[in-house]
């Protein structure tokens, strides 16, 4: 069976093709940790290191986290044992199961198997819930994923509304909210120290960030509020590195509300001074990520059970 990916940007198929290679490596009988399973699954499935090094959004291996889903509905299904904490073992239903689909499984046959040990939800239907094609592929993905992918929904929606308010913004605003930002993510230290220094006479910079308490090790800051499509060119760089070699500088970030030419990408890459180059895109995910220009609405708690309570 082809091992197929539920989502386009993931080289990790969807957590039913994992469930007969599971099964395939517990056939000997042999009891083993849920550890040594990934790694035996990830082995057999073919799994690229690319694959394999893949993370969700809170760092834990995506791999790990399907094959898991896995175990989990190979437990509920009673196809595999768990004679003890961490450690699964086949037993006679997962030999029978293995005969019957020796070939693995799609989504559509792993929720038809499936489906009746999934909770009721408070309307009564089972969940993950059916229907068209968007809602099956979200519904291939286990429930952490599921939550992942509505964030990041829900990121992208929010960083689209972010980029437009800032390109609408006046220039001032601009250049005090990247330099809000880069306070954000630690640069200044915990007295943030740096401001915003634009207007006239300014020398070719828009800020400035001190990372010692005496301003000995400085980072200048250039803000370009500029709209779709008119790109940041390598002379506009260039331009900006000369203004750094005017303070006796060599560390830079520049930061636009629209993209860098790949002149000017190559011409920073380049140049002896350290110049970071920040588009449009990247700029409203640091500011979600560091939470600038952006409030958490709400807070949602996993839980699993506490072993531990239960020993």
């Amino acid at each position: 069976m082809t091992l197929d990916s539920g989502d386009d940007a993931s080289l990790v198929p969807i957590w039913p093709a994992f469930v007969t290679p599971t099964l395939r490596i517990l056939a000997d009988g042999q009891t083993r940790h849920r550890k040594d399973i990934f790694d035996a699954v990830a082995e057999a499935s073919g799994l690229s290191p690319e694959a394999r090094a893949e993370t969700l959004s809170s760092g834990s291996s995506r791999a790990e986290q399907r094959i898991g889903w896995a175990l989990s509905h190979l437990t509920k299904a009673s196809w595999i044992d768990r004679p003890m904490r961490g450690h699964y073992v086949i037993n006679d239903e997962g030999h029978r199961a293995l005969a019957r689909y020796p070939d693995g499984l799609d989504y559509a046959s792993a929720r038809e198997i499936f489906a009746p040990f999934w909770p009721a939800s408070k309307s009564g239907t089972t969940s993950p819930a059916t229907d068209p094609q968007a809602t099956a592929e979200i519904a291939s993905l286990d429930p952490i994923e599921q939550i992942e992918t509505g964030v990041s929904r829900i990121e992208a929606e929010v960083g689209q509304e972010l980029l437009s308010r800032l390109r609408e913004s006046h220039p001032d605003f601009f250049e005090q909210a990247v330099v809000d930002l880069l306070l954000a993510m630690g640069y200044g230290g915990a007295e943030q120290r740096g401001k915003r220094i634009g207007g006239s006479g300014d020398g070719g910079v828009d800020g400035v960030i001190n990372q010692d308490a005496l301003g000995l090790e400085r980072i200048y800051v250039q803000a370009k509020r500029y709209k779709a499509g008119n790109n940041i060119s390598r002379e506009t760089i260039q331009a900006f590195v000369g203004a750094l070699h005017g303070f006796g500088a060599s560390r830079g970030v520049f930061l636009t509300t629209s993209a860098f030419t790949p002149s000017a990408a190559t011409y920073a890459d380049a140049v002896p001074s350290r110049i970071i180059l920040i588009d449009g895109e990247r700029l409203v995910d640091l500011m979600i990520k560091y939470r600038v220009g952006v409030q958490v609405k709400h807070l949602y708690h996993a839980v699993e059970i506490d072993a531990d309570f239960f020993e």
